[in-house]
């Protein structure tokens, strides 16, 4: 499921567990990056893909992504223009940052920043955007086994 709901189960699920990655990135940098994809998204992100570019190719992707309920995306890119990732870092409050962006992005009711790709996203759009961006990061991390 693409909710919120979905995704706040997730981060539980994730916590007070030793994670490891089998990508790029460490769990703290995929965590790190996922809430502030979802953070973006109400305070606006600091570059964005040209019009034409979000009109067409941002649309495509997304119109394809949504009806696959499922993203591929290159999952060592950081969001254009955020701030550095951290390799590594308290996984604990990477897991409390996320599930307080998603937690925020459920309360908020002003208007939602055009997404630097996807361009202007409806809330329930948003959402499924979200998670299944989540979902795919999720894809590299795994729980370390004795």
């Amino acid at each position: 499921m693409l909710t919120i709901s979905s995704a706040l189960e997730t981060i539980a699920s994730l916590s007070n567990r030793p994670l490891h990655s089998t990508g790029a990135w460490q769990p703290y940098a995929i965590l790190t990056h996922c809430a502030q994809s979802v953070e973006c998204s109400m305070v606006g992100y600091p570059i964005q893909q040209p019009e034409i570019y979000k009109a067409t190719v941002g649309k495509l992707a997304f119109t394809l992504f949504s009806a696959l309920g499922a993203m591929q995306h290159p999952l060592d890119e950081p969001i254009p223009g955020a701030p550095e990732l951290e390799a590594h870092g308290n996984l604990k409050k990477a897991l409390a940052r996320l599930k307080k962006a998603y937690i925020d992005f459920d309360n908020y009711t002003d208007s939602l920043a055009p997404h630097f790709t996807y361009g202007d996203l409806s809330k329930q759009d948003y959402i499924r955007a979200h998670v299944m961006h989540l979902n795919n990061h999720l894809e590299e991390i795994r729980e370390y086994s004795a």
